[in-house]
């Protein structure tokens, strides 16, 4: 299959590139740089030049390929609701290339601030329509004639050179002098290592039905304390609660990310794809990998 794949060059998506061409798919990467086209070159694929806000290269790249993974994001979380709207735009422009075709979508979701019916977010569990819309954007494209599913990622996607979530609170505690969590730390972070994650996105293009939902989850839910704990440790700071009325102060923007709760499943998503986690989980990267000087 010959794959168009957005954020082809980033942490998430250079690990989906080598996993499709690995299982032996052709994959034409959007790049928006020529740093990032020489990149997926290098990766053998091949790339084309455009963005997010560049519809007309979107739909180029749909219209060249069997089918699309969408993991490209502009993660400027100042300005959350003007990046989910450039992701939703972004989506169906894509999508009214792929109407009427039966042609698979893969699209990236999350799974933090779903409001989950049991203990752990599940398949079935809904996702809310704002700020983000990409999970309810994507599913409408099911009954257009696209072969659409979405992946919800956890807040942390773990792995040598991460630069998310975790680099960020790893930082804040260098600046801080101390490691932090919010109130008594027992909200749950579930997380999924990177390479675990690439082969599932591989496997719902490959296998997801129209309209489907796959949690990409190796960590069930993870205590926030814990995360704290292994970055007092790691850092040789004190290990610190701040009350939630504080988060804000001492965290920054990702204060109300840490402060959710968000623990899931992904028990249907293996039996459904198959899949199953193979790597290590979040804390024990953090020790291996996190703190190399």
């Amino acid at each position: 299959m010959r794959v168009f794949v957005t954020g082809a060059s980033g942490f998430i998506g250079s690990a989906i590139v080598q996993e499709l061409i690995a299982a032996g798919h052709q994959v034409l990467g959007l790049a928006r740089s020529e740093a990032s086209a020489q990149t997926l070159a290098q990766a053998g694929a091949e790339a084309l030049r455009g963005s997010l806000e560049d519809a007309d290269s979107l739909k180029q790249g749909a219209s060249a390929t069997d089918g699309v993974i969408h993991t490209a994001f502009i993660h400027d979380f100042s300005n959350y609701t003007a990046a989910a709207a450039t992701d939703k735009a972004a989506i169906e422009a894509i999508g009214a290339v792929l109407a009427g075709t039966q042609r698979p979508f893969v699209i990236t979701g999350g799974i933090l601030g779903l409001q989950p019916r049991h203990e752990l977010t599940d398949e079935d569990d809904a996702a809310p329509d704002f700020p983000r819309a990409s999970e309810s954007a994507g599913i409408a494209l099911a009954s257009q004639g696209v072969k659409a599913a979405v992946i919800r990622l956890p807040p942390s996607v773990h792995d040598q050179n991460d630069h998310g979530f975790v680099p960020a609170l790893i930082n804040i505690a260098r600046e801080k002098g101390v490691s932090a969590y919010i109130g008594d730390g027992s909200n749950r972070w579930p997380a999924v290592h990177r390479l675990d994650a690439a082969q599932l996105f591989r496997l719902a293009l490959e296998q997801g039905a129209a309209g489907s939902r796959f949690n990409a989850i190796g960590d069930e839910g993870i205590p926030t304390r814990e995360i704290a704990e292994v970055i007092g440790q790691q850092l040789n700071l004190p290990i610190v609660s701040i009350p939630t009325e504080k988060a804000a102060e001492h965290f920054g923007w990702i204060g109300r990310f840490f402060a959710l709760n968000g623990p899931a499943s992904a028990v249907k998503t293996k039996a459904r794809l198959g899949w199953q986690p193979a790597h290590i989980g979040l804390l024990e990267d953090m020790q291996q990998n996190y703190f190399r000087s």
